[in-house]
């Protein structure tokens, strides 16, 4: 016959059995008790028939399966097109060899004798012992064997937990491959987990208020928190429960691993499995350490990319801070850039580029301000201001001194107030511009001064009224009065220790104000250069306004009156 196309191999060592279309012809391969599958002769037969292989000698392919050898047996010269089989089914040609449907005789006799013989039985151990498979032996016989017998070998093989005997049964009644028995696998321990209190994941999302109303200045960069804050809790490791295979031995089980508390700097461990914010500031989390930074650094300016910026620590800006944004710390500021109509707040503010105001930015800090420049800004410090350029137009406050002496050093315009001095290399210019400056009485002070001597007048005469009042009640018999009454007395009578103790504070406070107060009134302006006139000049209350160039010359107050005199620097 005419050589055929070649087709692609079925089956595989998967499925037991391997189907190979060559040249030479069909070759079959029977694989050894492959997944534990013994092949029935008639299955065989239908696979080749479905395959179009009809030619072959049926006693030879009996006893290939019989061997179950592994290797490469020929079967047969040819096999049928896809045409062929179509037609075959049909009943339009007739198999080759028509003989072959129909098993000789003398095969018949054969699977008689084996099935007289009793299968061998097979009992596999799984490797990690946990499984114990019986598999039968068909090659020598095919008898079933009973429920004793299957227990005989399981024994043999030192199988003696977790046997099925419900499988064992339905087993002795079939040559298939079943789990006779099965261990208890151990449960391991779970490992320790940390689990976090806080989300990363809100970073840049912008504010939205209880009315639903999207706040981008505030633009959550940074999360931020406050001491004493649960930033972390350790679920710890459990221990692991032992199994038990099916040769009764004990199976241990893994313990779960520990895990170190991630504390990292700025935190603090509260208890055996919790961290704690040691520190207000942003939370810093590198997986293996979770730490609480008291330093923003911000390497853009604040700006509508960052919103403003409201943090508990000091704070680096590496760029400007843009007009309309807040930056508020509570530790220092450093701006490198410059601040545009920005309002900015820190304990000490540093600003290498300048303030530029715009008339209506704002620079306060509770300490020191030092700054390039300061154009139609405001500038409050509760201890000094320092300007290493100019100040033009401006409004600066400070607690102790102002101080422009470095390259120009000029105060021209607007306002410079001083607690206790002044130093500048000029002040106003040759056009005259009018420029107040003033020195000996911090504002910010002799503010708090006068509410404390309010609040201090209020408490003194809640407390004369309530004496007064006991000193009247104290003639009545108490006895006599309704309960309600005698309650409202011991009320009165319990609130004058705490009122008593409020007065002896404040008086402590206004001494302490008023001593720093006096300390004010030697206040002075030195100026190094040239004082133009326009300036007018406050110390101490007293004023003067210079009418002609004053050259290197110091003002303090004498004889209540300000006076010239050597400058002093």
């Amino acid at each position: 016959m005419a050589e055929k196309e070649l087709r692609s191999p079925v089956g595989g060592e998967g499925a037991g059995y391997l189907l190979e279309f060559r040249e030479t012809g069909v070759y079959i391969t029977i694989f050894p008790d492959s997944n534990g599958v013994l092949f029935e002769l008639s299955d065989i037969r239908q696979i080749l028939q479905e395959c179009g292989v009809v030619d072959y000698d049926v006693v030879s392919l009996a006893r290939i399966v019989r061997e179950s050898a592994g290797e490469p047996k020929k079967l047969s010269d040819s096999f049928l097109s896809p045409e062929e089989m179509k037609a075959l089914l049909e009943g339009e040609k007739k198999p080759v060899a028509e003989e072959a449907a129909e098993e000789p005789a003398d095969i018949s006799e054969e699977e008689k004798a084996l099935a007289a013989v009793p299968a061998e039985i097979i009992v596999e151990v799984s490797r990690d012992r946990m499984q114990a498979i019986v598999r039968f032996d068909t090659r020598k016989g095919k008898g079933l064997r009973s429920v004793n017998e299957i227990q005989d070998a399981l024994a043999a093989k030192k199988v003696t937990f977790g046997i099925d005997m419900e499988a064992v049964k339905k087993g002795c009644q079939a040559l298939k491959p079943f789990v006779a028995a099965r261990g208890i696998p151990p449960q391991h321990g779970e490992n320790a987990v940390i689990e976090r209190k806080f989300d990363l994941g809100v970073k840049g999302r912008p504010v939205v208020d209880k009315y639903d109303r999207v706040d981008y200045k505030n633009l959550n960069l940074f999360v931020l928190v406050k001491k004493g804050t649960v930033l972390a809790i350790r679920i710890p490791q459990t221990q692991g429960v032992p199994g038990k295979n099916v040769l009764g031995a004990d199976v241990m089980a893994r313990n779960g691993r520990p895990l170190p508390l991630p504390l990292g700097k700025g935190t603090a461990q509260l208890g055996e499995n919790t961290v704690v914010a040691d520190v207000d500031g942003q939370i810093v989390d590198s997986k293996n350490k979770i730490s609480v930074d008291p330093h923003l650094v911000i390497k853009s300016s604040v700006g509508v990319s960052t919103g403003n910026i409201n943090f508990d620590g000091s704070v680096e800006i590496k760029g400007n801070v843009e007009a309309g944004f807040v930056v508020n710390a509570t530790g220092d500021v450093e701006i490198g850039g410059v601040v545009s109509g920005g309002d900015v707040h820190g304990r000490n503010v540093f600003v290498s580029g300048g303030v530029n105001g715009m008339g209506r930015g704002k620079v306060t800090a509770d300490e020191d301000v030092r700054v390039s420049f300061a154009e139609n800004a405001r500038i409050e410090a509760g201890q000094d201001i320092h300007v290493s350029d100019v100040s033009l137009h401006s409004n600066l406050r400070a607690g102790r001194r102002i101080i422009l002496e470095d390259r120009r050093g000029q105060i021209t315009g607007g306002l410079a107030a001083a607690g206790e001095e002044i130093r500048a290399n000029v002040l106003g210019n040759q056009a005259c511009v009018v420029t107040n400056i003033s020195v000996g009485i911090d504002p910010t002070l002799q503010n708090k001064y006068n509410q404390a001597c309010n609040e201090y007048k209020e408490t003194k005469k809640r407390l004369t009224e309530i004496t007064q009042m006991l000193n009247t009640l104290s003639k009545i018999d108490i006895s006599k009065l309704p309960p309600k009454r005698v309650e409202q007395i011991n009320s009165l009578t319990r609130s004058q220790f705490p009122l008593a103790g409020k007065l002896k504070r404040q008086e402590a406070e206004i001494a302490a104000m008023t001593e720093e107060l006096s300390q004010m009134k030697n206040g002075k302006i030195s100026v190094a250069s040239i004082i133009y006139p326009g300036v007018r000049v406050t110390i101490n209350s007293m004023k003067r306004n210079i009418q002609s160039e004053l050259q290197r010359c110091t003002l303090t107050v004498k004889d209540e009156e300000v006076t010239v005199g050597l400058y002093d620097g």
